[in-house]
C-alpha cells in the first residue's frame, strides 16, 4: 500500500488478536512499529515473535491504557526508537460487558480504558505531529451501532467511538485523518470465551448465519483494513466509520431470509 514504507506507527493493545494482526501487517508493509499491551509475558511473547522477522523495527511497551501517563509514555517511547511518529491505531479497549449490574467502577473502565484512551492517545499523537500529514485509526464495533443482551457498558463505550472520530476528524484536519472500523465477529481469543466450547464449530449459526459473507472474519482481515485506512490509498477518507462486518450490519431480523416463507423469499 502507498505511504507506508518507512514510517512509524503505534498500535494499542498489540500482544493479540486484532491489535498483533495490525502489527505484523504494518511490518510487513515496512513501517517500524511500537506496540503495547498490559500483559508483559504476552507482550514479550509476541515481540519475540516478530523480531526474528523485523528486528529492531518493532518494539513492545507494558502498559495500562487506563493509566494517566500512558498516552505521553507511549509517543515519547515510539519517538525516542524511531523518530516522528506517523500513525496512531487505538485497539485496546477493555471488554467490560455489564448493564443492571454495572457498578460506577464498571463505568469508569469502560470509557476511561476505552474512548477516552483512544481520545487521549490521539490528542497526545496530534502533539507530536504539528502542522505534518499523518493518520489515526481507531477499532471500534458493530456492538456500537445495534442493541445486545446485558452489554450496556461495551455497547455504550464503542458507540461514543464514532463521535469522537468524527469531532477528532474535524479538528485535526487538513493535516490529520482520523477514522474508525467496525468488525463484527473476528475469532479472537475474547470471541473463543464466549463460545460454549472455545472452539468455532461449537456455535455455526453466529458465523454462517450472522454476515452476508457467511464466515467468521479474521484477524488478519481487519489488519488489512486498517492498513488501508492508514495508507495514501485512502488519502481522501477521514471522519468516517467503515463497516469492516462482513455485511452484518446491511442486514435486517430476518437475516439471510433461509427460514422467510413470503414476499418471494421461497
Amino acid at each position: 500500500m502507498k505511504g507506508l514504507q518507512g514510517k512509524t506507527a503505534i498500535v494499542t493493545g498489540g500482544s493479540r488478536g486484532i491489535g498483533k494482526a495490525t502489527a505484523g501487517r504494518l511490518l510487513e508493509e515496512g513501517v517500524n512499529v511500537l506496540f503495547c499491551g498490559r500483559n508483559e509475558q504476552t507482550g514479550n511473547e509476541t515481540l519475540a515473535c516478530f523480531k526474528e522477522t523485523y528486528g529492531e523495527k518493532v518494539s513492545f511497551v507494558a502498559c495500562d491504557m487506563e493509566d494517566r501517563d500512558t498516552p505521553d509514555l507511549l509517543v515519547t517511547k515510539a519517538r525516542e526508537m524511531y523518530g516522528e511518529v506517523d500513525f496512531l491505531v487505538n485497539n485496546a479497549f477493555p471488554f467490560t460487558a455489564k448493564s443492571l449490574d454495572a457498578t460506577y467502577e464498571d463505568w469508569i473502565h469502560a470509557f476511561m480504558a476505552g474512548p477516552a484512551a483512544y481520545a487521549r492517545m490521539i490528542a497526545e499523537f496530534a502533539k507530536q505531529r504539528r502542522k505534518k500529514e499523518g493518520a489515526v485509526v481507531c477499532v471500534s464495533s458493530i456492538s456500537g451501532h445495534i442493541a445486545q443482551p446485558a452489554r450496556w457498558t461495551y455497547n455504550a463505550a464503542k458507540g461514543a467511538v464514532k463521535q469522537l472520530i468524527r469531532c477528532a476528524a474535524m479538528d485535526l484536519a487538513p493535516y490529520i485523518r482520523v477514522n474508525c472500523i467496525s468488525p463484527a465477529w473476528v475469532w479472537t481469543d475474547e470471541v473463543a470465551k464466549a463460545t460454549p466450547d472455545g472452539t468455532r464449530e461449537s456455535v455455526p449459526q453466529a458465523w454462517n448465519e450472522y454476515h452476508l459473507l457467511q464466515h467468521l472474519q479474521e484477524p488478519k482481515q481487519i489488519a488489512a483494513t486498517i492498513a488501508f485506512l492508514l495508507s495514501d490509498d485512502a488519502a481522501v477518507i477521514t471522519g468516517h466509520d467503515l463497516y469492516a462486518d462482513s455485511g452484518y450490519l446491511a442486514m435486517g431480523p430476518e437475516g439471510l431470509g433461509k427460514t422467510a416463507n413470503f414476499a418471494g423469499s421461497m
